[in-house]
């Protein structure tokens, strides 16, 4: 099975989508004429440093991730079984499946990137090394319960999202249980209960569009299970005051059975964090073998396999051991995984002689 993904805000980058404007002309027309200016010029060149403005960005990540979807399934062997996108890449999601035009998708995206960009000045931060019931408890003991979980990225990668001087006050407090705190480049504390002006006003505008029956399944951020037809207004409308559930949305896609997934749009963040949930399960599944009925861990060679697709040579890693002489350092592999003594999962690193195990590895 195969699921496609569709990156969120974060992922664009001056240059994406150079190679796919001119491929898709009836689709960047439409763009240009809803938004009033070159789509391909700003993605391509950027000329007013407008492409990190929510209310550029998210049209823009729009554009490139379906162009890259319309691209790639010009060669593909065989439809995808499930859809799913990250915050915004849910309307790529939604418009790959069938359930609305490219034109409506593109009406909402714009009006969704106005609405968060407007909303009352916010923050978000970046949580890496903890999970979210230590993080929770944190914010709970310090007084600062008005920060909201906004992203469940992976199992160690969380987002929070808050008003400007309470993200500035939990970095203290975080960085004491040994987590890193990365502020994020955003005006507006999105997925959080600050965005309910934002959600108001998209939910009166969504009243102007229809959708349509979805063609393959789409897992929603809000619940981390497929959309629901007759919910599909609902779901997009509460997805801006609540928490993207990417960690149980992988998830629920990996109980599913043995699953690849195929990321479309700018960069590979996705790739990443999956790559990152699936180690944390099987990890989890192994603790759990006393019943036969349960899922066994994934294989050695299904972990290679795993890896090699997702990350070539020349990935940049770092050791998710502290107690390694090596905890600090960024490093980079010099070669493909393979099996070593029939069993263990491995990658030769750049500047070293020996193997290291995948196991010990977090790609970067």
């Amino acid at each position: 099975m195969n699921t496609y993904l569709f990156p969120g805000q974060g992922s664009q980058y001056k240059g994406m989508g150079k190679a796919l404007f001119a491929q898709f002309p009836e689709q960047v027309d439409c763009a240009n004429n809803l938004l009033g200016y070159s789509i391909s010029e700003l993605c391509t060149q950027d000329p007013h440093n407008q492409l990190n403005n929510t209310q550029y960005t998210q049209p823009a990540l729009f554009v490139v991730s379906v162009l890259a979807y319309l691209h790639h399934i010009k060669t593909a062997h065989c439809a995808p079984n499930f859809f799913a996108g990250h915050s915004l890449g849910e309307f790529a999601a939604l418009y790959a499946s069938g359930a609305i035009t490219f034109e409506d998708a593109l009406k909402l995206v714009i009006k969704r990137g106005e609405l968060m960009s407007a909303a009352p000045r916010g923050a978000m931060a970046a949580i890496i090394g903890t999970n979210s019931q230590a993080l929770l408890a944190c914010l709970h003991n310090e007084q600062l319960s008005t920060i909201d979980i906004a992203n469940f990225n992976s199992h160690d990668q969380l987002v929070i999202s808050g008003l400007v001087d309470d993200i500035t006050r939990a970095q203290t407090f975080i960085e004491k249980l040994g987590a890193r705190f990365i502020q994020l480049n955003t005006s507006g504390a999105f997925h959080s209960r600050y965005m309910m002006p934002a959600k108001t006003e998209f939910a009166s505008y969504l009243n102007s569009v229809s959708f349509s029956a979805l063609n393959q399944p789409v897992i929603a951020n809000v619940t981390a299970q497929p959309y629901q037809f007759a919910d599909i207004k609902h779901t997009l409308i509460e997805q801006i005051t609540s928490p993207v559930k990417w960690t149980q949305s992988i998830e629920y896609l990996l109980a599913q059975g043995d699953m690849q997934f195929t990321e479309l749009g700018p960069k590979k963040v996705l790739t990443k964090l999956v790559h990152s949930i699936e180690q944390n399960s099987c990890a989890k599944q192994s603790l759990h073998t006393a019943n036969p009925a349960e899922k066994q861990p994934m294989s050695p060679q299904h972990t290679i396999d795993n890896w090699n697709r997702h990350y070539p040579i020349g990935t940049r890693v770092k050791l998710n051991t502290p107690s390694s002489p090596y905890h600090s350092q960024q490093l980079t592999t010099r070669s493909q995984a393979q099996l070593l003594f029939g069993h263990r999962p491995v990658v030769y690193i750049t500047g070293y002689s020996g193997y290291f195990a995948l196991t010990q590895l977090q790609p970067m």
